[in-house]
């Protein structure tokens, strides 16, 4: 337990320091992200061995996130995903995961049909649409057309990589595999409807809900942390990655919170980015061999290389020859950034790794290359794409309630 509370104390203090570090940086290139993924393989066990990876700050860790993607389910507008661009968002991930697929085969020494070759496949379709939230919000990018756009491909890049990890990494049948997560989103569906119908139609719970929020029963936020562990515990019960318990809590409340009500997100920023998320990150940083990186630089450059190639390309390429004209007004260096943010990958490479490794079909040291190389992303694709275009170059999106258009 002293240990632990040891553990957590050095994990508090990077996180602390790292948004400080990272404002004193003169305009601040790096991203909080990085420092505190950098200062978790510092102080973690491969280095100087003083944040020690046990069950209970690994449990924090999923806490964390958990959170984050709850958060950025929360975010995500369905009208932007199940629209005319997220529809192509989608396709677009088909594309990737073929064009992986066909990359490991062809020039890696795993089989693509392996349990190694599949999360590799996998690792190299994703976009980190949780990591990527807090520096959209940061850089004032959320609420423009730009940023709906990476909303529309990124979000299809993190979903559709959840949905592949439960079916191709599953020991279970891939049938069953199928129908449990068919009843998972039917579940989340009807939970939905269930609670955007309950807060429209008022009544007494409703009125505790909402009245309880004001007071030191903190009910609605107490509510949510239900919502999230409930979930997340639903999907670990099923053998499915937290991540999509915690998406689908994410869209739920965005259907149960009445509109332009900000109350429940700011108590939520405030446990997730006050303490839990910056917790993840530190130990996911911890995570990392530093070391068997450094033996490593060309499986670490080729795969970022490949990232880029399988991941980039294809959505800078769907964006180009899109025909609608807000799309085709945001010029090829607005489509170059959409492709550039949607290249930022970690949380689920950290995700499909490790199941590799605990199926002992990857080394650990390999599995730390990959993960090093999604960290890099997180600092080398926000860096790219703000050279690539200014935050001042976009204009504010409008969405229509009618028809789901958008309006500049």
């Amino acid at each position: 337990m002293t240990h632990d509370f040891i553990s957590l104390a050095l994990v508090a203090l990077i996180a602390a320091a790292a948004p400080i570090v990272a404002n004193l940086i003169p305009k601040k290139p790096v991203p909080e992200t990085v420092l505190l993924l950098l200062g978790g393989a510092v102080l973690g066990p491969h280095l100087a061995n003083v944040i020690w990876l046990d069950d209970s700050v690994a449990l924090l860790s999923d806490l964390g996130c958990a959170m984050l993607f709850l958060l950025a389910g929360y975010e995500i507008n369905p009208q932007i995903i199940t629209g005319r661009e997220g529809r192509r968002g989608l396709a677009t991930w088909g594309v990737t995961l073929a064009l992986a697929f066909a990359a490991v085969h062809l020039f890696t020494g795993v089989s693509a049909r392996g349990l190694d070759g599949l999360a590799v496949t996998i690792a190299l379709t994703t976009t980190a649409i949780g990591a990527l939230m807090p520096i959209l919000k940061e850089r004032g990018l959320l609420d423009t057309r730009l940023g709906s756009s990476i909303l529309a491909y990124g979000t299809w890049g993190e979903l559709g990589p959840v949905v592949a990890m439960a079916i191709l990494l599953s020991t279970r049948a891939k049938w069953a595999t199928i129908a449990i997560l068919a009843a998972f989103v039917a579940a989340a569906v009807l939970l939905a409807i269930f609670g955007h119908r309950s807060t429209r139609a008022g009544g007494r719970i409703n009125e505790i809900l909402f009245a309880g929020r004001e007071t030191t029963s903190q009910t609605f936020v107490r509510v949510t942390m239900l919502l999230l562990i409930a979930l997340v515990a639903l999907s670990s019960l099923f053998s499915l990655d937290i991540v999509l318990g915690a998406f689908a809590a994410g869209f739920i409340l965005r259907y149960v919170v009445p509109e332009n009500d900000q109350f429940l997100e700011k108590r939520l920023n405030a446990i997730g980015y006050g303490f839990l998320i910056p917790l993840f990150f530190v130990i996911s940083g911890a995570r990392i061999d530093l070391t068997a990186v450094a033996a490593q630089p060309l499986l670490l450059v080729g795969f970022i290389a490949m990232l880029v190639l399988i991941r980039a390309v294809p959505i800078f390429v769907s964006m180009a020859r899109d025909k609608d004209p807000e799309v085709a007004q945001l010029g090829a260096r607005g489509h170059a950034t959409v492709a550039v943010y949607c290249t930022t990958a970690l949380p689920l490479i950290v995700a499909v790794t490790s199941v590799a490794v605990s199926a002992g079909a990857m080394d650990p040291s390999t599995a730390s290359v990959f993960v090093s190389a999604g960290a890099l992303t997180v600092l080398i694709m926000p860096l790219v794409a703000q050279i690539t275009y200014r935050a001042a170059d976009t204009r504010p999106v409008r969405w229509l309630e009618k028809d789901g258009r958008q309006n500049s």
